[in-house]
């Protein structure tokens, strides 16, 4: 394959994940996410995923299409709000949730893509977050099946922090506005939050971009993440449903309003 990274479509870019696979989903909200990925992952049915995401899109979009598909076995997230089939499968002992942190979830995939095997936050010190006893996974009566462990705590200038390990992942999914064929690439505005550190975090990283642009035509100052990181990229087919961008809760102020 040489330097050329490109592959030609979304379905071909996922087609060996397997089963059982872990996967970093860039994106916050439906910020950033990679529809055309996930709508692809969607439609071959891979099942039992370990996804680590800011939070698992809405009821019917972004991972919210895995997951009502019953392909998602776990999920590490910083905040599950906006999906009500998340809550039904968390409460009812069917999804298996790890809640952390948003800092420190941003900290772990970091660290994961840097080589960096754990660290140490003060984040989450005095909570369950460190003490451990956070529902995992509940059974189906409603008690827990499966609880966080405690935490390592060390003190550092008089101020307890926690150990926290790093996450490194089988394959990620990322979102970009401009991508070359060598898998450099330069997000917009709020999608470069999560999506260069899921990147980072993956052994496999895919890319979908909305530019495709040749080797050289990027001025090296404008990457916000380096091609090292990206094994695939596939550009994104104008007008392709999957990749719409979608407001989670749209808001308008009423007539009369101040």
């Amino acid at each position: 394959m040489g330097l050329d990274k490109t592959v030609a479509s979304a379905a071909e870019a996922v087609a060996d994940i397997p089963d059982g696979a872990s996967l970093a989903v860039g994106g916050f909200g439906l910020c950033g996410i990679p529809g055309t990925l996930i709508d692809a992952l969607w439609r071959r049915g891979t099942e039992g995923l370990r996804v680590v995401s800011n939070n698992c899109g809405v009821d019917d979009w972004g991972l919210g299409l895995l997951l009502a598909a019953g392909q998602i076995s776990r999920m590490t997230s910083s905040y599950v709000g906006e999906n009500k089939e998340f809550a039904r499968q968390y409460l009812s002992g069917e999804l298996e949730v790890e809640l952390v942190p948003q800092g420190t979830l941003a900290e772990r995939l970091r660290a994961g893509g840097a080589g960096i095997p754990a660290f140490y936050t003060p984040a989450g010190t005095g909570t369950q977050v460190g003490e451990g006893g956070l529902p995992w996974r509940y059974a189906a009566d409603g008690s827990v099946a499966v609880a966080s462990p405690p935490k390592e705590t060390r003190d550092f200038d008089g101020r307890p922090h926690l150990l926290e390990a790093s996450i490194t992942t089988d394959y990620a999914l990322v979102r970009a506005t401009i991508g070359d064929r060598h898998g450099n690439l330069v997000f917009r505005s709020s999608a470069r939050n999560f999506n260069p550190l899921a990147a980072m975090a993956g052994r496999v990283t895919v890319a979908e971009v909305d530019h495709l642009v040749e080797p050289g035509e990027l001025d090296p100052d404008e990457v916000h993440l380096p091609g090292i990181f990206v094994q695939r990229v596939v550009r994104v087919t104008p007008g392709d449903p999957a990749a719409e961008r979608r407001v989670e809760r749209r808001t308008v102020r009423q007539e009369g309003d101040a």
